[in-house]
């Protein structure tokens, strides 16, 4: 048996245990239930379990969602869609939302179709892990942008 001050108080019967913690106002607690004799201690059970509930939220890291982007051309290569995919699926694994961006420039502005099929190539290989939160469109002129959310 320990008191609050942290002093030993050596073998009590419970009677006369639950007498001295009302008598100091505070908790009786079995803090040892399985030795012999059961170990216990007079503490303020409300902030014990305060102080238990604070380091378990501690411990616990709670994962913030980002915006990753992936930038792609319209004339981009085969193997480098396949290389983007790759990465896109390990963001996507990490819980973190996907931007897919085409950059359009000079001559390319005049095919945007050849963007819009370039995405939605990706987003159909993707749709097993991800859902698609904004369809391809087009943004500030240059750029048409999807974004992938995860399942």
């Amino acid at each position: 048996m320990v008191s609050n001050e942290g002093e030993m108080l050596g073998v009590i019967e419970t009677a006369k245990a639950l007498a001295l913690a009302l008598e100091s106002g505070l908790d009786l607690v079995e803090v040892a239930p399985n030795e012999r004799p059961p170990v216990c201690r007079i503490m303020d059970y409300g902030k014990f379990k305060y102080e238990q509930k604070r380091k378990a939220s501690k411990n616990t890291k709670v994962h913030q969602t980002q915006l990753k982007e992936i930038r792609l051309r319209p004339k981009i290569g085969e193997h480098d869609i396949e290389f983007k995919m790759k990465k896109a699926r390990d963001f996507l694994a990490h819980r973190d939302k996907v931007k897919l961006t085409v950059m359009f420039k000079g001559r390319e502005n005049a095919h945007h179709e050849r963007g819009r099929d370039v995405l939605n190539s990706i987003v159909a290989d993707l749709e097993d892990i991800a859902k698609l939160e904004k369809p391809p469109g087009m943004e500030s002129g240059r750029s048409m942008t999807a974004i992938l959310a995860p399942k």
